[in-house]
């Protein structure tokens, strides 16, 4: 039975973007704050500002505002955009080189800092060198079974390590000195520090995408054989219970407490707390989604769209409308980290006490006890 837990907003119209060019699409996409960034095949950058409206029926919709664009002078797509705003940074993965750009007037440094020879690249997200005025990135280098880590500032970069794979690695994700890495034939976890490695689980490159994502401290989501994502520590265990995807999901994204996964023809929704399948949106020829900052964004070739939560009070009082009393307590204990004590106190016990009148209802006095004490 479906929970509605996400709505679908648009955010950028193709008009906005490529007017009537057909030829332009959408490659990657960055969001810091209220700052989008989309990169694009014909090598441009755009920024838009995107501004989040409340009607007073509660119905929110986002107007994005066009800042500026900017071409790279390159005749190949714009892979990859990440956002460090300590340094008022956005790092640029376009033609194997990564280009740093001015956050506000997309022009690259003065000093032209770059990292050449990266195929992909990730920040650390929980870094370990302590220093606030530089981000640390991860690159799969195009030598082949080689990692390299950098430290990138203002206005130059630092290469830290160079690490060498058991085979050719296709994702990464980092926490600390911590690499999850997809290589050909499996997922393994790697201390870039000591060098020791942790065999995960097989996977076959060749057939799927691998998706190697950081869902927090220590902790990664992988798709793994058979239409699951795994949840993996940086010890090599998991402590949850997979979710079971379809077989070609092609990402996926974390908004607590719900893991959100995009394949060819649908978005689902699996909640963390109970592994089970909450809703589904129809949503054709995706091929983004990431969250930033605790926003999900999906986009299509053409446009761009906001997967906006609703309010888990809201999600929870649908549940108890709906006499699935388990799943409403499930979900109000999973709240307890979204919502400040004393409030979660008071709701809490205002659940409870529905749950507990529900039950007195359908005769399950025993059950409706233990609620109402």
């Amino acid at each position: 039975m479906s929970v509605k837990a996400f709505k679908l907003v648009s955010a950028v119209e193709r008009e906005m973007l490529m007017g009537d060019k057909n030829y332009i699409n959408i490659e990657c996409i960055e969001c810091c704050g209220k700052n989008l960034y989309i990169g694009t095949n014909d090598c441009f950058i755009y920024h838009f500002l995107l501004d989040e409206k409340v009607s007073t029926t509660g119905k929110i919709t986002f107007a994005a505002t066009k800042q500026l664009h900017k071409y790279l002078g390159l005749k190949k797509p714009v892979s990859e955009l990440k956002a460090a705003s300590a340094l008022t940074r956005l790092l640029v993965l376009c033609d194997n080189t990564i280009t740093l750009v001015n956050m506000i007037n997309l022009e690259p440094v003065p000093t032209g800092a770059r990292i050449k020879g990266a195929v992909t690249f990730t920040l650390n997200e929980n870094p370990v060198s302590g220093d606030p005025f530089c981000v640390e990135v991860c690159i799969i280098s195009v030598k082949r079974r080689t990692i390299q880590m950098f430290m990138v500032f203002e206005d130059r970069v630092q290469i830290v390590k160079e690490v060498f794979t058991p085979e050719q690695p296709c994702a990464v994700a980092v926490d600390g000195y911590y690499l999850c890495l997809a290589l050909t034939t499996q997922y393994i976890i790697l201390n870039y520090n000591t060098g020791v490695s942790q065999d995960l689980f097989p996977y076959c490159s060749d057939e799927k995408r691998p998706i190697v994502k950081r869902i927090g401290r220590q902790e990664f989501l992988l798709a793994g054989p058979g239409g699951l994502g795994m949840f993996a520590t940086v010890d090599g265990i998991s402590q949850r219970a997979p979710v079971h995807w379809s077989e070609n999901v092609i990402g996926a994204a974390l908004c607590f407490p719900y893991v959100v996964a995009l394949d060819d023809e649908f978005i689902t929704v699996h909640s963390m707390l109970d592994q089970q399948q909450k809703q589904t949106l129809p949503f054709k020829e995706g091929h983004i989604l990431q969250d930033f900052e605790g926003k999900v964004i999906v986009a299509t070739n053409k446009g761009v769209y906001i997967l906006v939560p609703l309010p888990l009070e809201k999600q929870i009082q649908d549940l108890l409308a709906s006499h699935r009393v388990e799943e409403a307590l499930v979900l109000a204990k999973g709240a307890r980290r979204n919502i400040p004590k004393e409030k979660f106190q008071v709701m809490y016990k205002r659940i409870l006490q529905q749950a507990g009148f529900i039950q007195f209802a359908q005769l399950q006095f025993l059950e409706a006890k233990e609620l109402f004490r």
